[in-house]
């Protein structure tokens, strides 16, 4: 099966003070951590190998978490001294990652998506060297992203048209295209996406399901009566 990366280094400015003594990936929502609803979702779906990297209070997250082994998981982590971007990051933990496809999903949104569908992605990723090297997850803008980031023209991702959507922060990437980028240097993802959308590389999907960034305390708040409903409703 194939491995996945969990985005965890941030300082989540917009969530103090609850982030200035805790992790923002550690904030609980419906009972759990929100990493914990990434890594239990990522295992479901057979992404049981996982690195996850770290910045701000990085020793309370590998304390919280360990190994994964009680989760069905193998962590294994990759410490920034300072959070390095999402590119950075990236890049810097490619000793922890395989050539290839990898699952990469941010710490700190939650979403009723269901990793098993990008597993016959991340198989033709593998195997067919033409295939698009990146896959999105799209979502519909929210309310704080209301301009989107890009479109769909079919199959493919592209910078212009109609409608605009927003990258979901879900996406499978050919660790290939981040050979030779300098590791433990900050980069942000936007250029590379640019690049890959430019030549063609980059596929993707529209989300409609449930899908939340958690960005401030009061994006919290919202999550947790989210998952309580949708809990009422499974057992009603």
């Amino acid at each position: 099966m194939f491995a996945a990366m969990i985005l965890a280094a941030g300082h989540g400015e917009r969530m103090r003070p609850l982030t200035d003594t805790t992790p923002k990936p550690l904030l609980r929502a419906g009972g759990k951590a929100l990493i914990v609803w990434q890594i239990e979702a990522l295992v479901r779906a057979g992404f049981r190998d996982i690195v996850v990297n770290a910045a701000h209070l990085a020793s309370h997250l590998v304390a919280e978490l360990g190994d994964g082994a009680r989760f069905g998981a193998s962590l294994k982590w990759s410490i920034e001294p300072e959070a390095l971007e999402t590119a950075g990051g990236i890049a810097t933990a490619l000793p922890l990652l395989p050539l290839g496809p990898v699952l990469i999903v941010s710490g700190d949104i939650w979403t009723a998506y269901d990793y098993r569908q990008l597993c016959d992605r991340a198989a033709l990723m593998a195997t067919a060297a033409a295939s698009p090297r990146v896959h999105l997850v799209m979502v519909d803008n929210p309310p704080y992203h209301p301009g989107g980031d890009f479109a769909l023209v079919g199959d493919r991702v592209a910078r212009d048209g109609a409608p605009l959507l927003t990258f979901g922060n879900i996406g499978l990437y050919d660790t290939a295209l981040f050979q030779g980028v300098p590791h433990g240097v900050k980069h942000k993802l936007l250029p590379f996406f640019q690049d890959w959308i430019s030549r063609g590389l980059v596929s993707g999907e529209r989300f409609t399901g449930p899908w939340a960034n958690i960005g401030t305390p009061a994006d919290l708040a919202a999550l947790d009566t989210l998952i309580a409903k949708r809990q009422r409703s499974t057992t009603a």
